[in-house]
């Protein structure tokens, strides 16, 4: 019997891969793109709702399955060299490797949702808000492109090759970003200074980080930003504080 990597996590629980589906609200407009699909077992159940069902798969035994069904395309290779063709619906149960890199991958692309299946703690993460344990990098940067909705917790029984951890169904709504910044790379990269030490008060991770960010004097640089900012830790701040942060060091 051929063994598949780690994170390779096939979902077979007949009630939990309905309700993807549902989730889904598919129609026979619907181009739906499905990132490592596998056995085909979610595949199935798209191509029986959607018009199309485009379907990436990296092992090339799994990928050449796949083409019982006449309205899935099948490419074979890893999700994040392929080029993505044109798709209006995302729902996947993502390999939890490439969980971060693929969806930022996915949110440079025009579509109208996606129901993405991920590991409970990334989902959480995402999902976080200001002064959670859990919000950091990860929160502010998915959320300066898209919504983000945790549908469900999934367990480990409803998968074969049983994760270690949880799962959980996201929803991802893509939108215009709700706040303005000066430089979307200084903001990202101010973002990542930030969380790199984000047990420390912001003045610190700043100066520590001066040179990430470029500042050439950071003990100059962090006297144009407010005081009572600074003294805070990072994960006490919103999205739209650190807009604010960023573009006064921009200026």
């Amino acid at each position: 019997m051929k063994l598949y990597k780690r994170d390779q996590h096939f979902l077979i629980d007949k009630r939990i891969l309905g309700r993807i589906v549902e989730y889904g609200k598919l129609n026979s407009s619907d181009t739906v793109l499905e990132i490592g699909a596998g056995y085909g077992n979610l595949t199935g159940e798209l191509a029986g709702k959607a018009g199309k069902v485009i379907a990436i798969e990296a092992d090339p035994e799994l990928a050449a399955s796949l083409n019982r069904w006449e309205n899935v395309e099948v490419l074979t290779g890893d999700a994040l060299k392929i080029e993505f063709p044109p798709f209006n619906k995302v729902i996947s149960n993502l390999p939890y490797s490439i969980s971060s890199p693929v969806t930022f991958k996915l949110l440079q692309h025009k579509f109208d949702f996606g129901i993405l299946m991920y590991q409970y703690e990334f989902a959480k993460r995402m999902a976080a808000l200001p002064g959670s344990e859990d919000y950091g990098r990860l929160s502010i940067t998915v959320r300066y492109y898209a919504g983000v909705e945790m549908l469900e917790t999934v367990p480990k029984s409803a998968f074969s090759t049983q994760p270690q951890v949880r799962s959980a169904i996201v929803k991802l709504t893509p939108r215009p970003p709700p706040y303005k910044v000066k430089d979307e790379e200084f903001f990202m990269k101010f973002i990542t200074a930030a969380f790199s030490q984000r047990r420390k008060k912001l003045r610190n991770a700043i100066i520590n980080n001066a040179g990430l960010l470029g500042i050439n004097d950071a003990k100059e640089a962090v006297e144009k930003l407010p005081r009572e900012m600074l003294e805070r830790r990072p994960e006490t701040l919103s999205a739209e504080e650190f807009a604010q942060l960023a573009d006064i060091l921009l200026s």
